[in-house]
């Protein structure tokens, strides 16, 4: 019954996340959430919080979020915009920047259509080549873009040089959305001094394992952080909350510690990607938190997903025309990897 909806409600095909199975026992590899705890910083900061201050609203501006990030980057804090997790703040960015003549992948980030189409947005999509990366050249002279670098789902990351020459070409703003950058790719973030029109989007998710709290931030010229701020204090002038200012700032400075999660989680991946190989599946060259693998002949990638569901571990399938025949796995801690693949082993031998 759609009695009372608007016809923007009626129009928008909502994202759909990811399952949150409550299983105790299962292996949770269908998110991409990072497997390990968050920085002892950050919850030393949360712990630290004098509750009796939860009464008064957090700063509109997550000055101290915004200075740790300008600190952690080498920007000044007119460069950064912070909101309640990177899709808050994409949305923004997309309020902000984009009227019409919006470019992405045909297989990306599935919230960039629903905003688009929430927003009326008019945009196209770029077909990704037949091995899934993507052709710099067909975004050049395209007038706004947004590209998902570490892609998703597909974990394949296009070089700086490439992301260079597209925002060069742009007439428009291109936002680079950085979720998974920490696991290997090369950051855009570096050109922020060179181009006015790239904004840098990264999250709290991923590397610094805080996806409960909700939090990203946007990188740019001072003028496009001006109108995202115009955006927000429009629509929410208190985005992130007290708590997740100062566990995210405290997560931030703390780069030793994220860096070496980062590349406990690069190990496991590689260890997925040769126990999968070695199984008969294709796997794309990864660099993000997760795995984009196609299952050998024999099982469906749908198939596959199902068995171990019933063996619970949960891992991701989507039904799209081109991607239905892939799996995307996070990448777990190192024995829920060896699980996994043990599993799979064991499925494939009744096939």
């Amino acid at each position: 019954m759609k009695t009372y909806w608007s016809e923007r409600a009626r129009r928008i095909t909502p994202y759909t996340a990811g399952e949150q199975p409550r299983d105790a026992d299962m292996i949770k590899l269908n998110t991409n959430e990072n497997p390990y705890p968050p920085s002892p910083l950050a919850i030393a900061a949360i712990e630290d919080f004098h509750m009796d201050k939860l009464r008064l609203y957090p700063n509109a501006s997550s000055e101290v979020l915004r200075r740790a990030a300008a600190y952690v980057h080498g920007l000044s804090p007119e460069q950064v915009f912070c909101g309640n997790g990177s899709d808050e703040v994409l949305a923004i960015a997309f309020q902000a920047f984009f009227d019409d003549a919006l470019s992405f992948c045909d297989i990306s980030y599935s919230f960039y259509p629903v905003w688009a189409e929430m927003y009326g947005i008019s945009y196209e999509t770029v077909p990704l080549r037949e091995d899934f990366t993507v052709p710099a050249e067909a975004f050049y002279g395209k007038k706004n873009i947004v590209l998902a670098n570490p892609n998703a789902p597909t974990s394949l990351a296009q070089s700086r040089d490439e992301i260079e020459e597209i925002v060069r070409r742009a007439s428009g703003v291109v936002i680079v959305d950085e979720a998974y950058v920490a696991f290997g790719a090369q950051t855009a973030l570096p050109l922020i001094k060179k181009y006015d029109n790239l904004l840098v989007v990264r999250t709290f998710s991923k590397s610094h394992g805080l996806a409960g709290l909700r939090v990203g931030y946007a990188m740019g010229h001072p003028d496009l952080i001006a109108a995202m701020n115009c955006i927000k204090d429009s629509f929410n002038s208190y985005p992130v909350d007290a708590l997740a200012q100062r566990a995210a700032a405290a997560a931030l400075m703390d780069t030793s510690y994220a860096e070496n999660i980062a590349k406990l989680i690069i190990h496991a991946r590689e260890y997925t990607e040769g126990a999968l190989k070695a199984l008969g599946f294709q796997v794309l060259p990864a660099m993000a938190n997760f795995v984009f693998a196609k299952p050998p002949a024999g099982i469906s990638a749908q198939e596959m997903m199902q068995k171990l569901k019933k063996r619970h571990i949960y891992v991701r399938w989507f039904s799209g025309a081109r991607v239905r025949e892939y799996l995307r796995i996070s990448i777990g801690t190192m024995r829920q990897m060896e699980q996994m693949a043990a599993v799979v082993r064991e499925i494939l031998e009744t096939v």
